[in-house]
């Protein structure tokens, strides 16, 4: 596990490089970028908006026996904001956008595509994990964005159709709650998530060794290991920001 890190963090840097050099076309970044969020969205989305239903159902009464439903729409926009919408938008598109990096990267792998790169003298680790790590960072926080407005407005139907919540005043206590530096941190996690997930799915396809059996065992270690990382990036974020 230590070592495959030590892969990914090489990797990334060498991408780094690569896209210093100017050797990254726009045209690359884009198609990754529709590749990895655009085509993940919908997914991703459909996700947040479950949780947010799925919290608004069971906070909402607790709140109303209280006499606090009027912090409803707070609660659920910091929790959205915070954990739910990066979280879960960042998990579903490592599901279906990760797997498929490396799956395309692991058959280009074992079909000898790579060593024909190598033999053009282009590297290709920059070649093939510069444009998927970068489409990732710029459009994962872009899909972060619509996941936590989805959330909310998730929440607010629920709100009123449960316990009666007029929409004002559940907005008026989203936008009391809310504060600048947690949706700042929020797109912070969007980058970095992408970030990990194109190249934690790009360094399992890239040490790929076999044949199209070996394809679909890496692409599966790719969800697993995207998923732990994932957390741990969480965390680590969390622990930074948040203590």
């Amino acid at each position: 596990m230590i070592s495959f890190l030590g892969k990914c963090v090489e990797n990334f840097f060498t991408s780094l490089r690569y896209i210093k050099k100017g050797n990254l076309t726009i045209k690359e970044t884009i198609e990754q970028a529709a590749s990895i969020s655009y085509d993940s969205m919908s997914i991703a989305l459909t996700i947040v908006f479950i949780a947010s239903t799925v919290i608004a159902l069971q906070i909402s009464k607790q709140f109303l026996m209280s006499g606090a439903e009027a912090y409803v729409g707070g609660f659920i926009a910091v929790a959205m904001i915070r954990e739910i919408a990066p979280g879960f938008a960042a998990l579903a598109i490592g599901a279906r956008a990760g797997t498929a990096v490396c799956a395309q990267v692991a058959n280009m792998q074992v079909t000898e595509q790579i060593d024909a790169i190598k033999t053009l003298k282009v590297d290709p680790v920059g070649y093939y994990f510069a444009p998927r790590i970068l489409a990732a960072a710029i459009t994962v926080p872009m899909v972060v964005i619509l996941a936590e407005l989805i959330g909310i407005i998730g929440g607010l139907i629920i709100a009123y159709f449960t316990i009666d919540l007029h929409p004002y005043r559940y907005l008026n206590s989203v936008w009391l709650f809310i504060q600048p530096k947690d949706i700042y941190i929020s797109l912070f996690k969007g980058i970095a998530f992408g970030i990990v997930i194109a190249c934690v799915c790009a360094t399992q396809g890239y040490l790929t060794k076999g044949g199209a059996a070996d394809v679909g065992i890496s692409t599966t270690k790719s969800a697993i290991k995207c998923t732990i990382y994932l957390l741990i990036a969480d965390f680590i974020i969390n622990l930074i920001f948040y203590i």
